[in-house]
């Protein structure tokens, strides 16, 4: 086999794997937006759901950094 042919299945076989994953992404994603709807139908706020989510994947320091610039802006506003 040449050079060129082993490029060509290796392209491929990369451009196949990237399908599939895509494939799994997308069902995953359905997956996620069941579980949300599910959610919504017993009567919890989606969006809130989502915000926990943000923040709970944010490391300790960062989350509590930007509650205390929330707290702040707020106090800035009179809106505590």
């Amino acid at each position: 086999m040449s050079n060129g042919n082993i490029a060509n299945e290796q392209l491929r076989l990369l451009i196949e794997r990237i399908e599939r994953l895509e494939e799994e992404k997308k069902g995953i994603g359905d997956d996620i937006k069941d579980v949300y709807l599910e959610a919504k139908a017993t009567g919890y706020d989606t969006k809130m759901m989502r915000e926990v989510i943000r923040l709970r994947k944010l490391p300790p320091h960062e989350r509590a950094e930007m509650q205390a610039l929330l707290e702040t802006y707020l106090a800035a506003l009179g809106m505590e």
